[in-house]
């Protein structure tokens, strides 16, 4: 693919996987997810997630660096789980890669649906998701439910199942269709970020049969995107935020590393700057910048 020219991304942050040794514990195989394989080994690389600090790597502090390329483990001087409190809001919310992106007059979107009418029914919440907080900074790339029922937006699970109980109305879709929504968005956007956190929640759960059937769904999601994205010159970024579901006997995080993949145009540009979690959002924003 060309290196040249300009570049629309779409950013799949895939939550809990980790890259480990080929294990009867570990569903992340080619035959459980031959896209997502295919892509780890032909366009990926491994990376840091640990972040130079002790114990096993946690959601809120990762995303954070994720997201800033500031390492939030350190400055909190441990690695914090779940919702992100004051003080790494106060990071996420003065300097995230929505912003960066907004202050280069590039148009970004979070593609997952928040089940809310106004965006500012987000506001109002205790506890926000790393995603959350850093959305809030651009309020105009949140997708509420009404962009949902146009298709405009994409549920976190993929298949809109997990919310036939509350939007009956809404009907389930199949991976692909799901691919095809997030491809329609991504067109319309110079950077769009679709966040998944089926795959961890199905770590901690250490069911491997429910490993794979999440994996699966994923990965028939991932095969359609990639050929959209690859006929239309968008270039798909995946990475995770700490290991899981790579080792599903283990009910924490790993201290794995986790793949960083990059599929497009810029590819070895941005895929030769990351060794680790902070270098992520650099990378990127050195992409665009070089355009």
């Amino acid at each position: 693919m060309s290196s040249t020219g300009t570049m629309k991304a779409i950013y799949l942050f895939i939550d809990g996987v980790g890259l480990a040794p080929a294990a009867s514990d570990n569903p992340v195989n080619p035959e459980v997810c031959p896209t997502l394989c295919r892509l780890i080994e032909k366009h990926g690389k491994p990376i840091d997630a640990c972040l130079d600090v002790d114990g096993p790597p946690q959601s809120a502090t990762g995303q954070a660096t994720m997201f800033t390329g500031v390492n939030c483990s350190k400055v909190m001087g441990k690695h914090c789980e779940g919702f992100p409190g004051p003080a790494l809001r106060k990071i996420v919310e003065d300097n995230n890669i929505f912003l960066q992106l907004k202050r280069r007059e590039k148009k970004v979107k979070f593609a997952d649906a928040y089940l809310v009418d106004e965006v500012e029914e987000l506001e109002s919440r205790r506890f926000k998701s790393v995603t959350t907080v850093m959305a809030l900074t651009t309020p105009e790339v949140v997708a509420t439910v009404n962009e949902l029922f146009e298709d405009k937006a994409v549920m976190q699970d993929l298949t809109r199942e997990s919310i036939q109980d509350r939007y009956p109305d809404i009907p389930t879709i199949i991976p692909r269709t799901a691919a095809e929504h997030l491809f329609s968005i991504a067109r319309d956007a110079d950077f769009t970020l679709f966040e998944f956190f089926q795959t961890d929640v199905a770590g901690h759960s250490m069911d491997y049969n429910r490993a794979c059937a999440v994996l699966r769904t994923y990965d028939r999601f991932l095969a359609a995107l990639v050929r959209l994205a690859e006929a239309a010159g968008i270039t798909i970024v995946i990475t995770a935020d700490h290991g899981n579901i790579e080792s599903i006997s283990e009910r924490g995080h790993t201290r794995n590393p986790i793949p960083f993949i990059v599929y497009g145009n810029k590819e070895s540009f941005i895929r030769d700057r990351v060794e680790s979690l902070i270098d992520v959002m650099p990378a990127l924003l050195a992409a665009y910048d070089q355009l």
